[in-house]
């Protein structure tokens, strides 16, 4: 976070628009940090909160319609490009593509909670064709509303105090966890219920 915050520092809205849309690629840089992060400079006074969440939302929304574009542009060929097959394996796409077609919006929406998961889900959304453009922009604006400002809020607050700040943010991140769980299980529980459903039903 203290790397982030020094070069957040130094370039102000533009490096966190940037950080945030290659965090859309699937750039092992996490999300939350550079939102907090982003909350940070603007507690300790270099930047407006309110025109950060504005940019932030703008840097998530840009980099996550990205990977949705990538998708519907490329399709399946998207595999043939060397560092997009770290981000969505084949297994990995078979796997997405049947849980979106089972839950089609449910699952845009929560994959904003999903760091592992959320670009692969969104490139799939655009191979598949079966969201339009427009209301995979309007789902993952929903979702983003309820996270980006929880963080950067968090991060402002916070500023002066980054050892309670990295408290919030654990706890923060604990919390991401358990939902991932336990949606996990639910998924499960789902599979096995239309499993044993259709061996009665042969």
């Amino acid at each position: 976070m203290e790397l982030l915050i020094r070069f957040f520092t130094d370039f102000g809205y533009f490096a966190v628009l940037f950080v945030l849309i290659i965090c859309g690629f699937g750039v092992p840089i996490p999300e939350d940090i550079t939102l907090v992060s982003g909350g940070v400079i603007s507690g300790l006074g270099y930047t407006n909160p309110h025109i950060m969440l504005v940019i932030s939302m703008l840097g998530v929304l840009i980099g996550d319609s990205t990977m949705y574009w990538l998708g519907r542009i490329y399709g399946i060929k998207i595999l043939r490009f060397r560092p997009m097959r770290k981000i969505l394996t084949l297994k990995r796409l078979r796997m997405v593509r049947t849980q979106f077609d089972k839950y089609g919006n449910r699952v845009l929406f929560t994959a904003r909670f999903l760091p592992g998961l959320r670009a692969p889900i969104y490139m799939v959304s655009g191979i598949t064709r079966r969201v339009s453009f427009i209301r995979f922009l309007l789902i993952d604006f929903f979702a983003a509303i309820i996270s980006v400002p929880i963080w950067i809020y968090l991060g402002y607050f916070g500023a002066s105090n980054l050892d309670w700040l990295h408290t919030q943010v654990q706890k923060g991140q604990f919390i991401i966890y358990i939902f991932v769980a336990l949606l996990a299980l639910f998924l499960f529980w789902k599979w096995y219920k239309n499993k044993k459903t259709n061996r009665n039903e042969k």
